[in-house]
């Protein structure tokens, strides 16, 4: 069973969290990294516990004594194999197989193929997506409007549709933005993570329908919020005509505000260039598909809320990070969609005024990196639709209690 064992400590901590056993939930979450270093929600699942205990844990040492052990062996193998001269397949089942690229496989005597990378060679992995790179699909929805694809966007795999949501519902995801993150928004506050300048603001689909629940926001803001996540998946699946299910790795309602009195000479962006899925290096021109990127991530995707702001552009570069190939001015029901790679470094201007919001979402062609907390808003919607709402409970991450 694929990953298995990573998703047996994950269940463990989110079990010990829910009897308050934080140190041995910590225990588990620090676990879990071993297999899958760097995973953005057990991250701050360790962070939180660290916080609340005080102090940091350990591994469980079988863990990591298993780990040692699976790399020696894995070592081994390899050098057999090649002295040898046979066929060697990897029995790695917590990892991600990755798209088909038979030049850098090795046959696994089944119906599939089996990737080894050795640890010294991580750096020179290759993204190639697993099926043929399409675009042009139909846009499913009466009042979608294409206004560029990927050759108006100098690029490849991009696209920029507007009018994919009213101004009505723009307003209302707004007003739903502004309640749940003055409530709230499993950033304690932070101002943004990418530059002093600006106050960053989210909020995920589940945190919106607990709060609808609670009675803080409308739950019909809160359903907007997940219907209007779910047609924005859609589209982008239809529209680059995948021939396999798009799933949600990550949705994020997100406000950027620019901080008055910090706007003076600035020289540094909203969202400095980066690719959704690899380690941008501009001065090698190449782009590392390994931890802590978000190797998973397939397709991303941002739909506009406004654009009475000043500054925010969303832009694509070359891979120097710095020759801009496409600029696009955000306003509301506009939708930027994209592939994950680096064939699309990209990045947010500075806002030097106003407030920016927009849905943000990332997607994965792999359904073991499906987004948790989508999945248990997805119970909750079935629950609503069934009137039998709460009846289990609803379960969050810890970062979300605080």
């Amino acid at each position: 069973m694929e990953n298995y064992l990573p998703l047996h400590y994950d269940y463990l901590q989110f079990a010990y969290f829910k009897v308050n056993m934080l140190e041995e939930a910590l225990q588990c979450a620090l676990t879990y990294l071993l297999f899958h270093e760097g995973d953005e929600f057990m991250t701050d699942n360790v962070d939180y516990y660290r916080e609340v205990l005080g102090y940091d844990g350990s591994p469980r040492e079988e863990a990591e004594r298993y780990l040692t052990r699976h790399r020696l062996e894995l070592d081994l193998l390899l050098m057999g194999s090649k002295i040898m001269g046979v066929d060697f397949t990897e029995g790695n089942y917590w990892s991600s197989t990755g798209g088909r690229d038979d030049s850098n496989r090795i046959p696994s005597g089944t119906d599939g193929w089996m990737e080894y990378v050795p640890i010294s060679e991580k750096k020179n992995i290759t993204v190639i997506v697993s099926q043929q790179l399409k675009e042009g699909g139909p846009l499913l929805y009466e009042s979608v409007q294409l206004v560029q694809n990927s050759a108006a966007l100098n690029g490849t795999q991009r696209v920029l549709l507007d009018q994919v949501i009213s101004e009505e519902k723009c307003a209302e995801l707004r007003n739903l933005a502004h309640a749940v993150t003055m409530a709230g928004d499993g950033y304690r506050g932070r101002m943004s993570p990418h530059t002093p300048n600006e106050k960053f603001e989210g909020a995920t689909v589940l945190k919106t329908l607990q709060y609808g629940y609670e009675g803080r926001v409308p739950m019909s803001s809160a359903r907007l919020f997940y219907d209007t996540s779910e047609q924005v998946r859609r589209i982008v699946e239809s529209y680059f005509m995948l021939n396999t299910t798009l799933h949600f790795s990550y949705t994020h309602l997100v406000c950027r505000t620019a901080i008055t009195g910090q706007q003076d000479h600035r020289n540094d962006l909203s969202h400095p260039i980066h690719a959704d899925n690899c380690l941008l290096d501009p001065d090698a021109n190449e782009c590392w598909k390994e931890p802590p990127a978000y190797t998973y991530r397939d397709y991303s995707a941002l739909l506009y809320l406004n654009g009475d702001f000043d500054g925010g552009e969303f832009i694509f570069t070359e891979m120097d990070a710095k020759t801009v190939t496409a600029s696009i001015k955000p306003r509301c029901g506009r939708l930027v969609g994209f592939s994950s790679g680096g064939e699309n470094p990209h990045g947010v201007k500075a806002v030097t005024g106003g407030q920016r919001c927009a849905v943000a979402l990332w997607f994965t062609l792999d359904p073991l990196y499906r987004e948790l907390e989508r999945l248990q808003a997805d119970e909750v919607i079935q629950a609503l639709d069934t009137k039998s709402v709460w009846g289990h409970g609803l379960n969050i991450n810890p970062k979300d209690e605080l």
